[in-house]
This record gives structure tokens, C-alpha cells and sequence, in this order.
């Protein structure tokens, strides 16, 4: 399955099948992923697929691994159902388990590190058999017209009939299932129209070049996974772990949370996990895109697929194989590549009439000339069956699917997670960025720099202001908590912890409630003095929180968060690309304002989540506009933006929330998102333009009698071989540069 043709072919044979409820194909990947009402797995869904001519394999429930099909030529398909299948077919999707960190409830898409058919020679799969054996059937036709050439003719059409026998029961099948006008149907039709107007050699070249063509299109096409398959090969199959003080070594796949995982120097590490022992540069860019290795120790956490350089680590396990960081990524950039992008969708729609169109001008080729001038039959037939080969959709429908798959496969190498094809069309488009502050164009992690204590001591407003920001995760409550331990402050227990949307938090210390408060929510509990030292304070870019009870403001603690160290770089791409930046923070005007000035864009304060989406809203009239945040605070913003962008290290949030992710939490990424996206469109016009402009230039010389049969399948077979090479150019996109990570060394 390499083309959307044979997707909406699935897609509309599996809708009829009672009990259905959803369907999605993911055409580069070959798996159809289906929801069903029923309790049970339908036993004929995986018949009523290979009944159009695909081999079917059930995912099992729970599995994390699948074979990888067969990618073959258009509308091609493998039939050694016993070895591997090329529609893969998910049933009856469980609810994940209560907790569980799974994105897609009962989604198994991962991809197995074994390359399945695509790891053959092409004479080894049944596609390149057939070329071979049409060949041969083709040459010993040849060698028989020389030695008889009175029978030439004959030879010939014995040729042409046993070639186009599979193509036929293709056809008949497809057409049974409600698809009359596959490309099957209009080869078959013209490969048996030359035979009865006497143009049997031509019939049986016609025949093997659509062998030759489906069989370099399956070449061409199954560069289109790779990107996936590279990411899934960054998993070692094996892992030491310890036990009791002892070492041993496990199968990756085994491992489950709380373990304690051993990594060697020079080994990847197998799945997700917090450093509890060691400290060593690690080596991340396969996964985030980050070209040179950071330092990681006790405490932080790494990611499968990173290779660990120079020491020794204790790893505490935290995902499985089945759910790490990689399988995560693999699982979005599937389901992402099975969502139609809008220049999808039209052209589909566009292919449906188009086919039936082209037969029907066809038909008036053939009868027109003849019935109305006196042609001859037999030169407006041929030039008909010429404009039937021609005419067929499949370079066409093949232009828009092919680059959106491998626009995310390098956007996903390059640690940029799109999670739609709509999302990458969107993000060519976009006229201005909007980026949160902090832990976005800021590193997100603040450090306490004065405690100004006014109804309290030090001491007891660091740890009244701890115990509340104890059930928070904001940056400025680490900050704080960060502090006390500094301290030795002890963290009392809170209760009725609460958010307070853009004001702050509170929560019960000892019975006495505490509110920890933006400087603009404390209302009259600050004072003169309290006012003059918070406005010294943001004078010099740092962010105050007050500390107060229900009558009076305790102290005063300001914090501050340097910008990420390419923020500025990210924001100058973004204006060389001539996309306008901006910056909408809940944070008070003069702390904006010092982070905006030093990075040269322009800011809006003291923004509530209810004035952010308004912002957002106000600037989506001057064009489309994408939202930079951390995924959490600014969901209302990120939902109504054109493009929500989480900014993330591989986190939940960033893999769950938004249409698209930067893993890598680089500002640089939002720029590559933009041109690689760009780059797509660009894919897309240039692929459309060459399946329109060759069969415009042939269906006219078709009409007037130029082109030959071979010719014509041989332009169309071209076309969609041309459009998919170019496709396949975007890939190119997924090197980082100055990568120094060896793909192909996996350490176990």
C-alpha cells in the first residue's frame, strides 16, 4: 500500500463492515487502524481487505511491535499472506490502563527494527517475480515472432493475455468492491482493447513496463519509512539491569518501571528513565535534535535511543519500551501520516471524478471521430487506449500524501514532532509567532534572588511560600522550594491546595490560609514600601510573587529566568524568514519588558489566559498565527491559535498537547518547523505541477496520434515515479547539522 488510491480502497471496503465505527490508513506505514463497536474482533474485516488484493496481519492488543510491510508499486500488493502482509489491521481498541501514560488508548503502533519484506532484494518480492517471469514470457514471445514470424502476432497476444491476467483479477476485484475506475481497470482495459484492434506486441509491452513502473515505484517509496525505521533502530534489543547487587542482561522489551538499568559508555540507552547514580555527557540528538551532548546527573531524566559517551550510569527505569519517548514519537509522526492534510483531501476529491472523467473522454475519443467525420475505427480506438493509460490518477493522488510523510518523518528526525498533515500545511503559512515567557523564550528554570520579608522572617516566608508551592509544578514554585531546602527550611503540609488562574496559589499551612500572589491579585494587602521595592525589583527583570495572609502581604520573593540561550538566534531566523514575533506573558510589564528588549521582539504583560486567547484572536485577522507554550497554562491560547506549538524535552505535555512539539525545547526549532514546512508546500506544488503538466502534455498527444501505448504508460509510470523520488528530497531535511551521531552504531 504506497498510494492514497488503495487507502480510500480500505477505508470505503471496511466502513461497509457492520459493527465499524472508525477507520484510519496510514498509507507509508501499511496499517489500518480500526475501532469497533462490537465487543470482538469482526472475522471477515481482515477478508474483506485481502479481498482487494492486500495481505493482512491482526496487530495483537497490547503489542508493541508490528512487521513492516511491503511498500510496492501503486495499488501493487504482495500476495505472501503466509510471510508478510502489507494492510496491517488493529480491532477493537481497550481503554489504556487507568494511569497509564498512553497517548492513544489502545493504539499498538510501533515499528519492529526488523525491516521485514523491504529488507529483501526486489527479485525476491512477488513484484519482482512477476517483472521477471513477464519478462521472460516477453523474451521467449520475441525469440518464437523471430523464428515464426507469421505467428508473431499470435505469440504475441498469448503474452499480453497471460500478463494481464493478475491485473485483471485485480480490477474485477476492485470493481466488485465498488471501484471500477482503478488503475487496474484502466490498464486491463487498454492492454485487451490493443489485442482486438491488432496492436499485440504493444498490449504485452504495455503490461510489463506497468510490472516495471509498479515495481521501481515500490523502490522509491520504501525510502519513505525511513525516517521511522531510523528512529525505531535507535532501541537496543538488549539491557543490563541490576538486581540484589548483581548484573544481567534482559531483553529492552522486559524492562518495567522501577528497575535499575546499568548503561556502559557507548551504549544507547534502551528506554526512558531518571539518573540515580553517575554523572556523563549524553548524547540526545537523534531524539531532540540537540547537535552536541549534554551533561546529565543524579536526578535528570534521559530518553531511549541516546547514546550515553562517557560514563557509567544508573538508570531508574520510568517507561516501558512499549510507551518510551521513541515509541511515543513513532506512534504520533503514524497517526499524524493517516490524517489527510487538506491538499490531501481536495485532491481525492478531485481523483473521483477526474477518473471517471478521463474514461468518459476516452469513450468519446474512440466513437466521436468515427461516428461523426468517418475516422477509422482502429486509429481513434488506439488513441483512446492511449488516453486511458494516460489519464490514470495515480502520480496525482500520490503528489500530496507522499511529501506531507516525508516533511514529518524529517521534521521527527530532527526532534520536531508534527502531529497532523494539516498542522505542517499551517505552519508554511503563518505570519506571526506568538511565544510564552517563561520555560518557552525562557529556560523555565527561575532561582530565588531576594526574600524581602515584611510581616514574617526569612525563614517563615520561604517556608510558608514552599508548603503552598508544594502541590504546584510552576517553575517559580521549584524556584521556592529550591530555596527552602538551601535553607533547611522545613516544607509544612498543605491543605486545600488551589490554583488560581493568572492570580497565583493558596493553600492551608498549620490552619492559617496562605496565598502565594501575582503583585497585581495582592490588592491592598501591599503597601508603599512593598509597591516601591516590587517595582525596583522588575525593574531589573526579575518576577515577584507576594506572600500574604487573608489581611496583610508576609514578604516578598522575586526570582528570575535568563532567556534560553538560542532564543535569540530562533528569533532572528524566524524575522529572516519575514514571520513577525511577539511575546504574551501573564508576567508584569517591566519583567516583559527586560526579556523582550535583550531578545529584540516586542511584548504584551500582564495577559490573564482569557487576554491571551483574545490576543491570539485579534491577530489571526491579520493572518494565520502560531502559539509557542509550555502546553499546560497556555492550552486556551494553543487550542485557538492556528498552530499550537509545545515546547517541551520529550515530556507527556509536549507529546500530548498542541499540534505539534519541539522535543529538543529549542527556539531554533520553531524557525525549522516553518521551513521544513515550507519546504513541503513547495514539495507539494512542484509534484502536482509534474502529474498535471506530463499528462496534459501526453493526453494531447495522445489525441493527435503521437503517443504509442508504451509511451503512455511509460509517461505515467514516470510521472508517479518522479513525484515520489521528489517526495522522497524531503527527507534530506532530517539531518542536523553538525550531527555527530552514528545511526548506524547501536550498542547494546
Amino acid at each position: 500500500m504506497d498510494c492514497a488510491s488503495c487507502a480510500a480502497k480500505i477505508e470505503t471496503v471496511v466502513k461497509r463492515r457492520p459493527g465499524v465505527r472508525d477507520v484510519a490508513v496510514n498509507v507509508t506505514m501499511g496499517l489500518v487502524d480500526v475501532t469497533t463497536i462490537a465487543d470482538g474482533p469482526d472475522d471477515g474485516l481482515a477478508a474483506s481487505i485481502r479481498g482487494l488484493g492486500f495481505g493482512v496481519r491482526p496487530v495483537a492488543p497490547q503489542t508493541a511491535v508490528v512487521a513492516q510491510p511491503e511498500i510496492g508499486g501503486c495499488c501493487a500488493h504482495d500476495h505472501d499472506h503466509k510471510d508478510h502482509g502489507v494492510g496491517h489491521a488493529t480491532h477493537d481498541h481497550e481503554p489504556a490502563q487507568a494511569g497509564a501514560p498512553d497517548l492513544h488508548a489502545g493504539h499498538n503502533h510501533a515499528v519492529d527494527p526488523d525491516e521485514g519484506n523491504d529488507a529483501k532484494r526486489w527479485w525476491q518480492k512477488t513484484k519482482g517475480r512477476l517483472v521477471l517471469a513477464l519478462a521472460a514470457v516477453l523474451g521467449a514471445a520475441w525469440l518464437m515472432s523471430l523464428a515464426e514470424p507469421a505467428y508473431s502476432r499470435w505469440i504475441f497476444t498469448a503474452a499480453a493475455l497471460v500478463g494481464v491476467v493478475p491485473f485483471s483479477k485485480r480490477a474485477f476485484t476492485m470493481a466488485r468492491a465498488g471501484f471500477p475506475f482503478s488503475i487496474e481497470t484502466l490498464m486491463s482495459v487498454a492492454a485487451i482493447g490493443a489485442l482486438f484492434v491488432g496492436a499485440a506486441e504493444e498490449a504485452a509491452v504495455v503490461v510489463f513496463l506497468f510490472a516495471v513502473g509498479e515495481l521501481i515505484e515500490g523502490i522509491a517509496a520504501g525510502s519513505a519509512r525511513s525516517g521511522i525505521r531510523g528512529l525505531a533502530k535507535l532501541m537496543p534489543s538488549t539491557a543490563v539491569i541490576e538486581e540484589n547487587g548483581a548484573l544481567r542482561t534482559v531483553e529492552a522489551a522486559s524492562l518495567r518501571p522501577e528497575q535499575t538499568l546499568v548503561v556502559r559508555a557507548g551504549d544507547r540507552i534502551a528506554t526512558d528513565g531518571d539518573i540515580i547514580d553517575g554523572t556523563s555527557d549524553i548524547d540526545q540528538s537523534a531524539i531532540t535534535g540537540e547537535s552536541a551532548p549534554v551533561t546529565r546527573g543524579p536526578g535528570d531524566a534521559v530518553f531511549a535511543g541516546s547514546v550515553n559517551a562517557n560514563a557509567t550510569l544508573k538508570v531508574r527505569v520510568t517507561r516501558t519500551v512499549a510507551n518510551n519517548t521513541i515509541a511515543r514519537i513513532i506512534d504520533e509522526v503514524q497517526s499524524a501520516q493517516s490524517k489527510k492534510a487538506p491538499t490531501a483531501r481536495f485532491i481525492d476529491d478531485f481523483s473521483r471524478w477526474y477518473t471517471p472523467a478521463a474514461m468518459a473522454a476516452a469513450g468519446v475519443v474512440a466513437l466521436a471521430p468515427p461516428l461523426l467525420f468517418g475516422g477509422d475505427w482502429t486509429t481513434w480506438v488506439y488513441r483512446s487506449l492511449a488516453l486511458l493509460l494516460i489519464a490514470c490518477p495515480c502520480a496525482l493522488v500520490l503528489s500530496t500524501p507522499a511529501a506531507i510523510a516525508s516533511g514529518i518523518a524529517a521534521a521527527a528526525r530532527r526532534g520536531l514532532l508534527i502531529k497532523s498533515g494539516a498542522a505542517l500545511e499551517a505552519l508554511g503559512r503563518v505570519k506571526t509567532v506568538a511565544f510564552d515567557k517563561t520555560g518557552t523564550l525562557t529556560a523555565g528554570e527561575p532561582r530565588v534572588t531576594d526574600v524581602i520579608a515584611l510581616g514574617a522572617t526569612e525563614p517563615e516566608v520561604v517556608g510558608l511560600a514552599a508548603a503552598v508551592e508544594s502541590a504546584s509544578s510552576h517553575p517559580i514554585g521549584r524556584a521556592i522550594l529550591d530555596r527552602a531546602e538551601a535553607l533547611g527550611v522545613a516544607v509544612a503540609e498543605v491543605a486545600e491546595a488551589a490554583a488560581e488562574p493568572g492570580r497565583g496559589v493558596s493553600g492551608r499551612v498549620a490552619g492559617r490560609l496562605i496565598h502565594v500572589l501575582a503583585p497585581r491579585a495582592a490588592g491592598n494587602r501591599l503597601g508603599a514600601e512593598a509597591s516601591a521595592r516590587i517595582a525596583e525589583l522588575e525593574s531589573e527583570g526579575k518576577t515577584v510573587v507576594v506572600v500574604a495572609d487573608d489581611a496583610s502581604a508576609l514578604g516578598l520573593i522575586a526570582v528570575r529566568d535568563e532567556p534560553r540561550s538560542d532564543a535569540a538566534a530562533g528569533l532572528s531566523a524566524l524575522k529572516a524568514m519575514g514571520v513577525r514575533s511577539l511575546m504574551l506573558t501573564g508576567d508584569n510589564a517591566r519583567t516583559a519588558e527586560a526579556i523582550a528588549g535583550g531578545l529584540g521582539l516586542e511584548a504584551r504583560a500582564d495577559l490573564m489566559p482569557a487576554d491571551k486567547l483574545a490576543a491570539i484572536e485579534a491577530f489571526k485577522k491579520d493572518g494565520p498565527i502560531a502559539m509557542i507554550g509550555d502546553g499546560i497554562n497556555d492550552a486556551p491560547a494553543l487550542a485557538a491559535a492556528n498552530v499550537g506549538v509545545a515546547m517541551g524535552g520529550g515530556t507527556e505535555v509536549a507529546l500530548s498537547t498542541a499540534d505539534a512539539a519541539l522535543l529538543g525545547g529549542r527556539v531554533t526549532g520553531v524557525a525549522d518547523l516553518i521551513s521544513i514546512s515550507r519546504a513541503t508546500l513547495r514539495n507539494i506544488h512542484q509534484n502536482v505541477a509534474i502529474a498535471l503538466g506530463l499528462k496534459g502534455v501526453f493526453l494531447i498527444t495522445s489525441i493527435l496520434g503521437v503517443t504509442s501505448l508504451w509511451m503512455a504508460i511509460l509517461a505515467d509510470t514516470g510521472a508517479t515515479v518522479l513525484v515520489t523520488a521528489n517526495a522522497l528530497r524531503l527527507l534530506a531535511l532530517a539531518k542536523v547539522p553538525g550531527d555527530r551521531l552514528d545511526r548506524s552504531r547501536t550498542p547494546t
